[in-house]
């Protein structure tokens, strides 16, 4: 009866931290910036990328051909209803566009850039 109550223990165990690392999820968009604009200090040049952004890092990047060009921490923030297609939003100081944050098409929550410093991994 022990020896079985064990089993069942390490089972559940193991389904509930399989389950958490299912939950953890990366959503990826294309989007076409038509401008230059900055992403966490970097400046990512006018093409198409890939947007993705980690639940589970909260790891935000812009990426082309595979190559990532600009890394930003982000963090959620609920909104008041499901978006209907992907966001982008930004603020202008000056000359340069600054990427603020975005939201995905069907999600409840926003991505909200954090931090403010300069992060990239390559040239653009």
């Amino acid at each position: 009866m022990k020896s079985i109550m064990n089993r069942m223990l390490v089972v559940l165990m193991v389904t509930a931290l399989t389950s958490v690392v299912a939950l953890a999820k990366v959503h990826k968009h294309k989007v076409t910036f038509d401008e230059d604009i900055k992403v966490n200090g970097t400046v990512v040049k006018k093409g198409t990328y890939e947007v993705k952004f980690d639940d589970e890092t909260g790891q935000l990047s812009i990426a082309k051909n595979g190559k990532v060009v600009a890394q930003a921490m982000a963090k959620l923030e609920p909104r008041s209803k499901k978006a209907d297609d992907f966001q982008l939003r930004s603020t202008n100081s000056g000359d340069e566009q600054k990427l603020t944050g975005v939201t995905f098409g069907g999600s409840d929550k926003d991505i909200v850039i954090t931090n403010s410093g300069a992060s990239t991994t390559g040239n653009n």
